[in-house]
């Protein structure tokens, strides 16, 4: 069957009209994928900022609890795998493992009323709480900007655009399924 000229001039006109659209839809994913990089430097330096107060806490709390080896074994290797981790899918499930960490951490601190009690470890628990805090907002940050750009690329036009230029979607820093369990500390020795 060939195409008429009158079909193919009609074919000219509707590319022609959609070329803006894709053009606009193009730079919006280009400033949103560039907003999301930026969010997640800024999620980056506030893991970098736990990741360096935590040295100091887990020498604070050995002193006090020298027979919790499990949970500073578990803490040292988050730490290295979050230090290890080379994109933000790594980063984000190495976290994850941090924070499971960590609070398997303050768990065992609940049971030393002297190291509560001690001002350093204060200090030190102040500036951790500042720095999950700031993790926390930074987190949701990160996620607002990959929710406007991921909507973004699902909708026309945008989702022609984001086909064509191969636009990829980018994961949610979601908190693991065992962020929801209350960890437990358990003295008994085998």
């Amino acid at each position: 069957m060939q195409m008429t000229r009158r079909t193919a001039a009609r074919l000219a006109v509707l590319a022609l009209a959609g070329l803006p659209l894709s053009g606009c839809s193009y730079n919006k994913f280009v400033g949103q994928e560039e907003a999301i990089k930026a969010q997640w430097a800024q999620v980056q330096n506030q893991l970098q900022r736990r990741n360096d107060l935590i040295p100091n806490l887990v020498e604070t709390v050995k002193g006090y609890a020298q027979h919790e080896e499990g949970v500073f074994k578990e803490i040292a290797d988050a730490r290295s795998r979050l230090l290890a981790a080379k994109s933000p899918e790594e980063t984000i499930q190495a976290a994850n493992q941090q924070t499971a960490a960590l609070g398997r951490l303050l768990a065992v601190v609940e049971s030393y009323p002297t190291l509560r009690a001690n001002e350093q470890f204060n200090r030190l628990m102040d500036e951790l709480s500042g720095t999950e805090n700031r993790i926390a907002v930074e987190r949701m940050r990160y996620n607002e900007k990959i929710q406007e750009y991921n909507t973004s690329r699902r909708q026309f036009p945008g989702n022609l655009t984001a086909k064509l230029f191969s636009f990829k979607e980018y994961p949610l820093f979601e908190a693991p399924p065992e962020a929801r369990q209350v960890p437990k500390v358990n003295f008994t020795r085998p």
